[in-house]
């Protein structure tokens, strides 16, 4: 069964293939050529490690390996590669979020750079171009929240900040949880987190009411049409 991506009418018809990808019998290794050439471009440092992420989202979602779930799957990948590479800012900041506000200059990067891959005429250029501007805006974003939170935790007390600390830490934390790792008796937890939740509210409403890489360069190990056959 073919994995192409396909358009639509919002009336349901086909509007017709997007991009060809790979065919079930092929699959399998392309997904073994670009798993050796990112593991391999990594550790050598042949590219920049965000170059090399790029790259290799955009061969996985051509290749499109799954018959659905490609770009979730893509996503997910895209930040343990992150991870991998010493970002570890990325799981605090979704670039799932980024790319869902400027869907269609994703598809339209992605699908220019794509219709090249297999070709002599390779053009990484508007798929990365894109790439980096979204981690752009996802860092700015990043930014902006941690100013925020510096502001909030600013005028917390200091039993706030360690009750924040363990809700970090553990993903919740109760009032035994509280009472345990500060040694206040539970009344004063209870009483400590009214009064937070109160100041956190007030100091979000104020907050809230304030006012190009040449592609030539980037060779990628990879089979042209000619070569498949």
């Amino acid at each position: 069964m073919s994995n192409s991506v396909e358009a639509f009418t919002p009336e349901g018809e086909s509007a017709g293939f997007v991009f060809q990808t790979a065919s079930p019998f092929d699959t399998p290794r392309l997904m073994d050529e670009l798993i050796d050439w990112t593991n391999i471009a990594l550790r050598d440092k042949t590219l920049h490690s965000l170059l090399v992420i790029a790259i290799f989202t955009a061969v996985f979602l051509e290749i499109h390996p799954f018959q659905d779930g490609n770009g979730r799957l893509s996503r997910l990948l895209t930040t343990l590669l992150f991870l991998k590479s010493g970002y570890s800012s990325v799981p605090y900041s979704s670039l799932e979020s980024v790319i869902e506000a400027n869907k269609r200059s994703y598809y339209l990067a992605l699908r220019q750079t794509q219709g090249t891959i297999r070709t002599d005429a390779l053009d990484w250029q508007p798929w990365i171009t894109f790439f980096l501007k979204a981690l752009s805006e996802q860092k700015t974003k990043l930014k902006s929240r941690i100013k925020r939170d510096r502001i909030i935790l600013g005028d917390l007390p200091k039993l706030s900040v360690q009750i924040r600390e363990i809700a970090r830490e553990h993903g919740r934390v109760t009032d035994n949880d509280a009472v345990r790792a500060t040694g206040v008796s539970r009344n004063t937890i209870k009483d400590h987190k009214k009064a937070c939740t109160k100041m956190v509210i007030s100091n979000v409403m104020v907050q809230d009411a304030a006012p190009g890489i040449r592609s030539h360069n980037l060779q990628l190990p990879i089979t042209t049409e000619t070569d498949r056959h």
